[in-house]
């Protein structure tokens, strides 16, 4: 049924001038998308969509916190922006020290969450779909708020999916580690969690040794990597780790948390891929399998980010070739890799 994508101008309401988490990035994405691509239009989610991974009073919580303009006011009349000072023309305040709410963003981050769940929906009905929202969802937990991030957008489109399938799987290749994803879905087997992360980074979680407890037990696989890893490293990780991890675990889904943070020109990580890269490591997990696949948008603040976002849609229209390799691994990824097999027998 083809490629999609969902997305909407609902999502320059949650906005904060000057913060890298800025409508301005999804802007910039939106005028580079392929002529002819089926966009559908945002869908917010459900409270019972939300509260399959989100505690009940968190949401709760939330909504009043964005809509008296967050109990933890920062406030400014005036802010910073570009080299000069310029008036502030929507209320915010932030409730951890980087994560900003407006009257608007509580309602903005169901529009996430829901066209997540939309695109698995497509992805189920043979329609590949990427959800281009905001703000990011991987850094929530289910009853905290932070990086940027106030509702899990993958983690309640996963749960949502897991209630008519047996088996999900997570992809996630922003450059830091999605510490909410992993917490939400730690003690089940339902669902597969990779992440190729930057080592020793924010939220400062995702070491190899978090496996998984209780039934969910070798279901959380993580692959931190030395800061300035090229797409040698990645595709090492993938090729052999996630890509074998992920047909032995055979989902009914796979979802990619899709962070382009890992681009060489991104301002708040060091990490050395080009946009190139990006539909390299989309090309490799649409090549593992015959899995429905849905793509969620999580960080990427850099210029480049827009030719990212056309690689994976290169990618996914089968414009792009096989990967080769190119360069070699660094030495702390191969003995990264060497220690991932064993803690998760892949030969």
């Amino acid at each position: 049924m083809g490629i999609s994508a969902i997305t909407g101008d609902v999502f320059k309401n949650h906005d904060c001038l000057g913060h890298k988490e800025c409508h301005d990035r999804l802007v910039s994405i939106l005028s580079r998308l392929p002529e002819n691509l089926k966009i559908h239009a945002p869908v917010p989610a459900t409270f019972e969509a939300l509260q399959r991974v989100h505690v009940p009073g968190y949401l709760t919580w939330l909504e009043k916190q964005c809509v008296k303009n967050a109990r933890y006011c920062m406030l400014d009349e005036y802010v910073f922006s570009g080299g000069y000072w310029e008036q502030n023309q929507i209320q915010m305040g932030y409730i951890d020290p980087n994560t900003y709410v407006n009257p608007c963003s509580y309602e903005v981050a169901t529009y996430a969450a829901g066209s997540a769940v939309f695109a698995v929906e497509r992805a189920l009905s043979g329609e590949t779909c990427f959800a281009l929202v905001r703000p990011p969802g991987h850094h929530a937990e289910a009853d905290r708020a932070m990086g940027f991030c106030l509702l899990n957008n993958a983690a309640v489109a996963a749960a949502a999916a897991l209630t008519s399938v047996d088996r999900v799987a997570i992809i996630d290749w922003d450059a830091h580690h999605g510490n909410g994803t992993q917490k939400i879905f730690y003690d089940t087997d339902r669902l597969l969690y990779c992440s190729i992360h930057e080592k020793e980074s924010f939220p400062h979680t995702g070491l190899i040794t978090e496996t998984g407890s209780g039934s969910g037990e070798g279901f959380t696989v993580n692959a931190p990597i030395r800061q300035d890893s090229t797409i040698a490293d990645y595709q090492f990780v993938f090729d052999e780790i996630f890509i074998p991890a992920l047909q032995r675990y055979d989902p009914d889904l796979v979802i990619i948390s899709a962070g382009q943070d890992v681009l060489t020109d991104d301002p708040i990580a060091s990490m050395k891929l080009v946009p190139d890269d990006i539909g390299k490591l989309t090309q490799t997990v649409s090549d593992a399998g015959d899995y429905p696949l849905a793509l969620m948008l999580e960080g990427g603040y850099g210029p480049s980010h827009p030719d990212a976002i056309c690689s994976i849609f290169d990618a996914l229209n089968g414009n792009v070739g096989r990967p080769m390799p190119q360069g070699m691994p660094g030495k702390v990824t191969v003995e990264t890799v060497l220690q991932l097999k064993r803690v998760h027998r892949l030969a």
